[in-house]
């Protein structure tokens, strides 16, 4: 889709999705994605949905995408994991769910398992080394 192709109806409905990854409304979230809402959809700085429900300690959001095909590994452009945002910002229920749902610990730059000790999160760094 060339930038011509976007209209200010598609950029304002995808302002409210990304909102809706930022402040963990699940249902409705969830809603236009099984609607056809890409459950990749990723901002321009690379943030997936994801990325943001993570991010903001939705770990419920987090399942909700993953179970309808959100790639739990997906970087953003500066290189960072879903998992390792969600280390960085301690959030364990977040950390369960992306493990849950296939992150991979190593992912990203710096990955969780580094950001995790970097932070001396044991608690943390437990979860991931299993």
């Amino acid at each position: 889709m060339s930038d011509d192709e976007i209209t200010p109806e598609m950029l304002a409905l995808w302002a409210k999705i990304f909102r809706f990854a930022r402040e963990g409304r699940t249902a409705e979230l969830a809603a236009y994605v099984d609607r056809g809402i890409p459950a990749n959809l990723s901002n321009d700085s690379g943030d997936s949905l994801v990325m943001l429900a993570a991010y903001h300690g939705h770990a419920e959001t987090v399942a909700a995408l993953i179970e309808r095909g959100a790639d739990p590994n997906r970087e953003n452009d500066r290189g960072q994991s879903p998992l390792a945002g969600a280390v960085f910002k301690n959030e364990p229920a977040v950390v369960r769910a992306l493990l849950d749902g296939g992150a991979d610990p190593r992912a990203g730059q710096p990955s969780a398992l580094d950001t995790a000790k970097m932070f001396g999160n044991t608690d943390l760094l437990g979860l991931l080394e299993r």
